[in-house]
């Protein structure tokens, strides 16, 4: 039954950096937009996001439900000593939750709307960086597990995840929730802004390359377990390399704007970048300064995961088909559309 709970856990994951991502990157490709681009993003976002933005949380809710119910040591560290990130992380997501229905259905419109704008905006960039700041902080060795008297707050409680390694991965992440979104938007525009999305996930793509080029570099240099570990795992290469090659064929559908065939290539490629990572150190998913923190190690008793594993499937049954009927009914899937 642990393998259904982390089965869960890891679908979960895949599918809240798929969603939300393309979610808050949306937002970052307003705030670096002109003027008039701005105007037309937002529109197209309350047209596509919109109906269903607020159902892309459930994946995250459900991975900490797992992790406090299912591994609570694991979740114990995380959240003691990333607690700031975490905070900074759950604010921004509120911040843009409350300025993007205020911004839309405020029923009077005055000049609280700009400020309804660059709430929504910037906390679309610093909430997807700070929740990269948080994963480069579990794989940087940073964490002190067992402090002593000479340990102080900052080494503590910030510096391990304000560092020059965990900010690359935060912007790692951002560019990466800026790439899905532009290719999520060229498919939701008309003809004469395709040009403009194409440019813009183009540039996206590039982004990404040149932050996971720095992150593999500064981690190299500075001999981090989980880089050298990456570069030297046979399934990390085999995983990256995949999706380096589906660069060609995704970057003809993105000119061509072909709508479901670049979305699923955009999906597989950010998959196959996420499995590498995961792959690397599992299940030691946590790298400190003591050592690693064994993620099935530290799951609950055998009853407590059969009776979490049973939930998970029951409220799969349920949340699922129902998440999918409100896709379907917002044509964010269309089935029989021609790639």
């Amino acid at each position: 039954m642990i393998y259904v709970v982390l089965s869960f856990l890891m679908i979960s994951l895949l599918l809240y950096v798929l969603l939300a991502g393309a979610d808050f990157g949306a937002g970052i490709i307003e705030l670096f937009s002109s003027r008039k681009g701005r105007d037309t993003t937002k529109k197209t976002i309350y047209r596509v996001i919109g109906p269903v933005w607020e159902a892309n949380h459930i994946w995250i809710i459900i991975i900490v439900v797992i992790l406090w119910v299912g591994f609570p040591e694991f979740y114990n560290v995380i959240t003691v000593y990333l607690h700031i990130p975490l905070t900074l992380v759950l604010l921004g997501i509120t911040l843009r939750g409350v300025s993007f229905v205020f911004r839309h259905y405020d029923a009077f419109k005055d000049k609280s709307q700009i400020l309804y704008d660059w709430m929504f905006r910037l906390s679309s960039l610093i909430t997807p960086i700070f929740l990269g700041m948080t994963f480069g902080s579990m794989i940087s060795g940073e964490i002190i597990l067992n402090p002593d008297e000479t340990d102080t707050f900052y080494s503590i409680f910030i510096g391990p995840w304000l560092n020059w390694f965990s900010i690359f991965v935060g912007l790692f992440f951002a560019s990466l929730c800026t790439f899905l979104a532009s290719v999520l938007l060229i498919g939701e525009s008309n003809k004469n802004e395709h040009q403009r999305y194409v440019l813009k996930a183009r540039i996206a793509n590039i982004t990404v390359i040149v932050m996971g080029f720095l992150v593999l570099a500064f981690g190299y240099f500075n001999n981090l377990k989980f880089i050298t570990n990456f570069i030297k795992s046979p399934y990390a290469i085999v995983l990256v390399g995949l999706s380096a090659l589906l660069i060609f064929p995704l970057t003809h559908s993105i000119k061509k704007a072909t709508r479901i065939k670049s979305r699923f290539l955009a999906g597989v490629q950010v998959v196959l970048i996420l499995l590498a990572a995961i792959i690397t150190h599992y299940p030691n998913l946590l790298i400190t300064s003591d050592g690693t923190v064994n993620l099935v190690e530290t799951a609950s008793t055998p009853k407590v995961i059969q009776v979490l594993g049973i939930s998970l499937i029951v409220g799969g049954a349920v949340i699922l088909p129902g998440l999918f009927h409100l896709m379907k009914s917002f044509k964010m899937i269309k089935i029989l559309e021609k790639l």
